[in-house]
């Protein structure tokens, strides 16, 4: 699956949540989206936390 076709998926989804449950379902259902995203990529390698902590904490990764 392209990345554009899983957006426009994800972007369906997250309309249909805001439709069925309101403000507060929609914006639940998108941060459970970007969690399970950050899970997904961390488990799949492609997150690199430690870099993420350096760059928050000033320290240069180089």
């Amino acid at each position: 699956m392209s990345t554009t076709a899983f957006g426009t998926l994800v972007g369906v989804l997250l309309a249909l949540a805001a439709l069925q449950f309101g403000f507060w379902g929609f914006l639940l259902a998108a941060v459970f989206a970007i969690i399970g995203g950050l899970v997904g990529r961390f488990a799949s390698g492609k997150l690199d936390l430690r870099a993420i902590v350096n760059a928050f904490t000033g320290r240069r990764t180089s």
